[in-house]
């Protein structure tokens, strides 16, 4: 199998019982040399000071920490002093994103679309950070058409994106399908595949139901089937989950973003399964 490289998404823990779980699932995850992470960043920037402590606590540890950033709910004033910030601690990487207006919040902000964002940051810093744009195979679920939102991701390109990460899936036809009509409308950018690895069903289907990503029925049938069969849940999920990327793997994806969800054994026993991370 070519070389192929490997990111991890992590979320900024809120007790000190989550603090221990993340350091200790990164420590396993770094025997697999992640080319970077990401930080998530909570609607309207609600963890923006868990995402600055997480993202510099991983950059001392070596890692290339890239910090998600939103502009919903966000004012120009405040997404300045944030990549200020950012800048100051030589963070080099963002994951720029639209995000979700939290509930009860009626202030959109001053940018609207992840575009809007990418330009701001491009006008702000140049060339200073590398920008990962978000990609819907399967479409964002408020889309007003696959087409829009196509023409949505090539603007977010255009403005000066360098690269793209998606929305999870179990599809890998629509990952190419999306693949070959981005290309259509001239966007050339590296597009790595988001993975998330199965390990509950309940919660699966409620992600899966909140981002707009498809589970095939024959997956959830399987899944429901288990019931509280936790062991044979999670067995059935890593062999789904490997032959899906071992597929994006020959046919071409450029690289794997796990969703870890601040866990690494599901996350680390596909990419071992894979051939990553041996000697």
């Amino acid at each position: 199998m070519k070389p192929i490289e490997l990111s991890f998404e992590f979320f900024p823990p809120k007790t000190q019982e989550g603090v221990d779980k993340l350091r200790a699932s990164r420590a396993q995850l770094a025997k697999l040399s992640p080319k970077f992470v990401s930080v998530t960043f909570g609607a309207g920037g609600s963890t923006q000071q868990g995402t600055l402590d997480t993202v510099l606590e991983m950059a001392a540890e070596g890692f290339e920490a890239a910090p998600h950033l939103s502009c919903i709910g966000s004012s120009k004033e405040s997404l300045r002093a944030i990549l200020g910030a950012y800048r100051e601690h030589g963070i080099r990487h963002i994951v720029a994103l639209r995000g979700d207006l939290p509930s009860g919040m009626g202030e959109v902000g001053e940018l609207r679309y992840a575009s809007e964002l990418v330009a701001f940051i491009r006008q702000e810093h140049g060339d200073w950070f590398h920008i990962e744009v978000a990609a819907y195979p399967e479409f964002h679920p408020q889309a007003r058409s696959p087409r829009a939102d196509l023409e949505n991701f090539a603007r977010k390109v255009k403005a000066g994106a360098n690269a793209a990460i998606t929305q999870y899936f179990f599809n890998a036809d629509a990952y190419f399908e999306f693949i070959d009509e981005t290309k259509k409308l001239g966007v050339d950018v590296p597009i790595t595949p988001g993975i998330m690895p199965i390990t509950n069903f309940s919660q699966l289907m409620r992600f899966s139901d909140m981002c707009g990503a498809e589970v095939p029925k024959w997956i959830a049938r399987r899944l429901e089937s288990y019931g509280d069969d936790r062991e044979s849940i999670r067995a059935f999920g890593l062999d789904v989950v490997t032959g899906l990327c071992r597929r994006l793997v020959d046919e071409g994806a450029p690289g794997l973003h796990f969703y870890t969800l601040n866990g690494a054994a599901a996350t680390k026993t596909i990419c071992e399964r894979l051939g990553f991370g041996k000697a």
